[in-house]
């Protein structure tokens, strides 16, 4: 982003998938399966935290070759610098994480409206904002829900990208057409 701009300009990458599939332990026995039959050009991030640094690697990579093979973008959570290092389409994860870097694309996480700020601050493409329903990732966690979740989107002056117990029929009922998931492309 040029310093001579006097508002904010985003980052200037291809459009931002609508539909995302995010990994970990729980869904990667169907992930190649899930990467087959969903739209083209949906996107992938992939966590998979719970391997060690070399097979989490191996594992990328393999995903990443199935998901362009379906025209999907593949994101990496982890700072800039290693999703370039990696060749991943864009880094994953909280503002302060990604840290400063190469020009990628920078998917943030927020919950609330300081952590959209931060977002924003550390030149976010999008924002995962969540959770928006109860999810199996945090049983019994506080929810956004449709109302907070519409009036923190409208703040963003970034794309929103709606997680936490999304589904298909959940997805058509918020302002936002862009979402992800981790169990709903599993079955």
């Amino acid at each position: 982003m040029a310093r001579c701009y006097s508002v904010f300009v985003p980052n200037r990458h291809p459009p931002l998938p609508q539909i995302w599939l995010i990994t970990d332990a729980r869904n990667d026995t169907a992930l190649e399966r899930s990467l087959a039959r969903l739209p083209r050009g949906s996107g992938l991030i992939y966590r998979h935290y719970h391997l060690p640094p070399v097979e989490r690697r191996a594992r990328f990579d393999e995903l990443a070759r199935i998901a362009r093979r379906f025209g999907h973008s593949a994101i990496l959570s982890g700072t800039t610098r290693q999703a370039r290092a990696w060749n991943a389409d864009g880094a994953y994860g909280a503002a302060k994480k990604l840290g400063p870097g190469p020009a990628t694309w920078r998917l943030v996480t927020v919950h609330s409206l300081r952590e959209l700020a931060r977002a924003h601050r550390a030149r976010a493409d999008a924002v995962m904002l969540s959770p928006v329903f109860p999810t199996r990732s945090h049983p019994g966690g506080a929810t956004l829900g449709p109302l907070r979740f519409h009036l923190l989107a409208a703040r963003s002056a970034v794309p929103v990208i709606a997680l936490g117990g999304m589904t298909r029929h959940r997805a058509r009922h918020l302002p936002t057409q862009n979402w992800a998931a981790i169990q709903a492309f599993a079955s």
